[in-house]
């Protein structure tokens, strides 16, 4: 078979593809295999061309033992490494060499590492200053009431940051579950946010904070998941409150043409006077368990759970958030709805 015949055998193939003769050069490769490996490969010896220890160690065991073997083969995109399945076997008088992208399935494991490292580290927190805690309260502190008292109290505070915790995995677990759930309510956002400031109006009076909303006199509906959408304002306004300043500002735009949303729909800024956000932060806040500021975010009962519930829910509406801030000059979540479905 000639090399242009290896060359069209091997493009009928879905996967990126070489073929190593008998005197260990590439006979042939397809087009996927090129973009994957570069150009001007054939006729060269596989050392040469392949250059990973590891893919060439594995060829030279199939072409020992004749057995078909994996191994892992890392590419570069850009800044994102690339993770491929190579498939090595043999052909003939030569060795096969495949790749299978297994990109997303890599990275999904290592969402799930690190998530799992995340959680353990929020729990061991909390958990470590509880066992500390009951030690003291079982020995030096038994018979001690003022400080049993405010051990008390401080394990009381722990033990429901863990929950808070917990029913945020929750959340997010039942948010994410029904991400391709098409909603089908019909949502008033004047009345649903008159409702939220309404819920949080003691936390705001605490923190001696004022929500400014005047609402349209007309209602503005939106198709959504009323529950979800409660829990998104509940969520920002709540963040505004604990780190904005004096007074929240809520207003409600209907716009014809919103761009990211591709057609008209409906934005709610949500403003404070805050401290604001460094820029830099900005691209990473939706992330979970990402804070910027890690011990006050824990002292003001923060699980860093909250802007990624807000993400996921948006996004199963079909919806954006947009967040815009700067130091010294507070800051400004903005939450755009489509105002219809296609």
């Amino acid at each position: 078979m000639t090399e242009s015949e290896l060359g069209e055998l091997l493009e009928a193939l879905p996967l990126p593809a070489l073929l190593i003769g008998p005197r260990e050069r590439i006979l042939a490769m397809n087009a996927n295999a090129s973009g994957l490996l570069g150009q001007g490969l054939v006729g060269r010896h596989y050392v040469a061309a392949l250059r990973q220890p590891a893919l060439i160690d594995t060829i030279e065991g199939v072409g020992r033992d004749r057995l078909t073997r994996n191994v892992d083969y890392t590419s570069h995109d850009g800044d994102r490494d690339m993770i491929w399945a190579a498939n090595v076997a043999v052909a003939g008088a030569g060795i096969l060499v495949s790749f299978e992208d297994r990109t997303l399935a890599a990275e999904a494991g290592q969402m799930r590492r690190d998530f799992v490292a995340n959680v353990s580290h929020e729990l061991r927190t909390p958990l470590t200053a509880l066992m500390g805690y009951i030690e003291t309260l079982q020995g030096p502190a038994r018979n001690d009431q003022v400080a049993r008292d405010r051990f008390l109290a401080t394990m009381a505070g722990e033990a429901n940051r863990m929950n808070r915790l917990v029913q945020d995995l929750l959340s997010l677990s039942r948010v994410e579950a029904a991400a391709r759930v098409k909603p089908t309510e019909e949502v008033d956002l004047p009345s649903l946010i008159q409702q939220v400031k309404a819920l949080l109006g003691t936390i705001s009076a605490e923190r001696e904070t004022r929500i400014e909303f005047v609402p349209p006199p007309d209602p503005v509906v939106v198709p959504g998941d009323n529950d979800q959408l409660r829990q998104v304002f509940v969520n920002l306004l709540e963040n505004a409150i604990k780190y904005g300043g004096g007074t929240v500002t809520v207003d409600l735009t209907v716009d014809p043409h919103i761009r990211e949303l591709r057609g008209p729909g409906v934005r709610i800024d949500i403003t404070d006077n805050g401290a604001g956000i460094d820029p830099l932060h900005l691209p990473r806040l939706t992330q979970r368990f990402y804070r910027v500021d890690t011990h006050r975010s824990r002292e003001v009962g923060g699980t860093g759970l909250g802007l990624a519930i807000v993400k996921h829910i948006l996004s199963r509406h079909r919806g954006r958030l947009r967040i815009s801030s700067e130091i010294g000059q507070g800051s400004c979540f903005s939450v755009l709805l489509p105002t219809k479905t296609a």
